[in-house]
């Protein structure tokens, strides 16, 4: 066979032209005897004319029993519709292919799911579209997923060679370095009892081709993290890995927000205004409660510490004097929320660690609250002027530690948003992209339970300059040189400048992680050797692409946007896989299966 067009290509210009297409039975209709089968490949749909003045009945009697999905080749006339039978629904709407000889290439068994009826689609319950994926893959919702993740895969590679960099690609089998999310381990047939573990990401790789003097590397990194699943989470993604060396802070910005700008343009037609807002760690908390702050809508944290510092109501008064502050958010328009959505809140703040959800709703000129009575004039003033208070509005408050305080308000303000939005008082624009930078994150968090500081990133990132010293003295004060590239509530991607030299980085192991200096050699030697034989200053970055992906196909769930991802549960339902394997396979691998224990 060969085909002359895709389906999507015909026009009226062609109406008289014989072709020949091939694709799927996406529909099918029987209208007085002639049947009408409209044919879809991967670029478009076109419907197809069986008439039985012109074909012989085996061919008419054989395209009448095709199932859905069947594969078939066509040869016919190209004709303009007749008036008033157009489709402007798709592009070859204004003709058809009046079929002269047609041949069956598959057919195909009754569908376990529609694939033509978005609407009945979308209802499919995932785990059977994920069983037949190759099924689901046809949805022109999911073939327009692939289609743009391979555009914008085109796009971002065109623009990074633009800007110098090399592609290179680095090992999926290396070293276990356990930190972070757990690693999946590969073991090894030739080395008896050791392993190899798959790369969470290509982070040292990628800093030694600094020191091997590449200076600019990119790679679209395949990574592997074994750790609980959510709806943006898999065991393994794709990850647009950079990094430069001889660089600022600056000169990664300007690129990710042109490489951004570019695949933005690409994609969706829309030009992103540069450069990105900035905004510290400390602000984002300050004013959103999280790291990511999605700042489309309002609905800021305020601080009230010193309205309430000598407050009768002693659970804000007695936050203060341990030390804590006390903020609220205004969820305007949310007074009409009953009894019981107020408690769902309040259990969904304890989730994360608050004592309670104090609040005032104002609803027929009213404060509604049982804490209320506790505070005087002075402070309901404050609070008025503070959070613009005015009729129909929900005030919820936190009294606790900084963190605490504006982590707890930070889950309710988007619990509440996404209420507001269910109610229709609160619209978002789909075509809004509100990027920011998120800087200054502190270099170091401390662990109460293991009484031990550990890094808020990871171990290869530089402190602030100006907080080197602080390094033994103070080092919750310390600033790591991390950023964060957000977008609408989204981390995209996040990277910093890194440690080039080796003394600073063996103290950040030894002395500020507490990493024994034998463990230090055994796990990181080769990379502080290498450091020792002149590394440049460097740092680069890693965006999620698959999260990214998402973004711009406008999903929540970057299962939508992989071609064959994996349930929550980490399986793969079309291959059943994991599984188990031989009996030979094991010894080869010097490998004792154990049943697990039942607790």
């Amino acid at each position: 066979m060969k085909r002359t067009h895709h389906c999507n290509e015909l026009r009226p210009e062609h109406a008289g032209h014989t072709v020949t297409l091939a694709g799927w039975v996406h529909s099918r209709r029987d209208l007085g005897g002639v049947l009408f089968i409209d044919i879809r490949d991967r670029e478009g749909r076109i419907q197809t004319v069986f008439d039985p003045s012109d074909l012989s009945p085996e061919i008419c009697n054989s395209a009448a029993s095709l199932h859905s999905e069947s594969v078939i080749e066509v040869v016919g006339r190209v004709r303009q519709r007749p008036q008033g039978t157009e489709n402007p629904k798709i592009a070859t709407g204004q003709v058809e292919v009046l079929v002269q000889g047609f041949t069956v290439l598959n057919h195909a068994d009754v569908l376990p799911f529609p694939v033509d009826d978005p609407e009945v689609a979308n209802k499919v319950n995932e785990e059977l579209r994920l069983k037949h994926r190759y099924l689901d893959l046809r949805r022109p919702e999911m073939a327009r997923n692939l289609r743009l993740r391979s555009k914008v895969a085109t796009a971002t590679r065109v623009f990074l060679d633009e800007q110098g960099f090399l592609e290179v690609e680095t090992p999926t089998l290396f070293k276990s370095t356990p930190e972070g999310a757990r690693e999946f381990l590969v073991p090894s047939r030739v080395h008896p009892g050791q392993f190899y573990a798959l790369p969470q990401s290509p982070q040292q790789f990628k800093q030694i081709l600094m020191v091997a003097g590449v200076e600019r590397y990119f790679q679209l990194a395949r990574c592997y993290r074994d750790e609980d699943l959510r709806a943006d989470r898999q065991p393994e993604f794709t990850q647009v890995d950079i990094e430069m060396s001889f660089i600022e802070r600056e000169d990664l910005y300007s690129l990710i927000e042109g490489l951004l700008k570019r695949v933005w343009k690409t994609a969706l037609g829309i030009d992103l205004p540069t450069p990105f807002k900035r905004i510290s760690f400390e602000e984002a908390l300050n004013r959103y409660g999280i790291d990511k702050p999605d700042s489309r809508f309002g609905m800021e944290l305020v601080d009230l510490t010193e309205s309430f510092r000598a407050s009768s109501f002693k659970v804000f008064s007695g936050a203060i004097q341990n030390g804590g502050v006390v903020k609220a958010i205004n969820a305007k328009g949310l007074a009409c929320a009953t009894q019981g959505q107020i408690e769902t809140m309040t259990e969904y703040a304890k989730s994360f660690g608050a004592k309670g959800l104090a609040f005032i709703k104002v609803e027929g000129g009213e404060w509604k609250s049982p804490i209320v009575k506790f505070f005087s004039d002075a402070e309901k003033a404050a609070l008025k002027s503070r959070l613009a208070i005015e009729e129909g509005d929900l005030i919820l408050f936190a009294a606790d530690q900084w963190l605490n305080a504006c982590e707890i308000l930070g889950k309710i303000r988007l619990y509440c948003a996404d209420v507001l939005k269910a109610q229709g008082k609160l619209t978002l624009d789909p075509q809004r992209f509100d990027f920011m930078w998120v800087i200054e994150f502190p270099l170091l968090s401390f662990d109460k339970e293991m009484n031990r500081w550990y890094s808020s990133h990871h171990p290869f990132t530089a402190p602030v300059a100006e907080d080197i010293p602080l390094l033994k003295s103070d080092p919750k004060k310390v600033r790591g040189q991390h950023y964060d590239v957000v977008v609408n509530g989204v981390e995209l991607g996040g990277g910093s400048i890194r440690i080039h030299q080796p003394a600073v980085q063996k103290t950040i192991f030894e002395e500020i992680l507490q990493i024994p200096a034998e463990e230090t050699q055994l796990r990181f030697g080769y990379m502080l050797e290498a450091f020792r034989y002149g590394a440049p200053p460097h740092g680069g970055i890693a965006l999620g692409f698959d999260r990214m992906i998402a973004i711009l196909c406008g999903t929540t769930s970057i299962r939508d946007v992989i071609a064959f991802p994996k349930t929550a549960k980490g399986a793969c339902l079309m291959t059943d896989s994991p599984s188990a394997v031989s009996a030979k396979q094991l010894r080869d691998l010097h490998i004792e299966v154990k049943a697990a224990r039942k607790d």
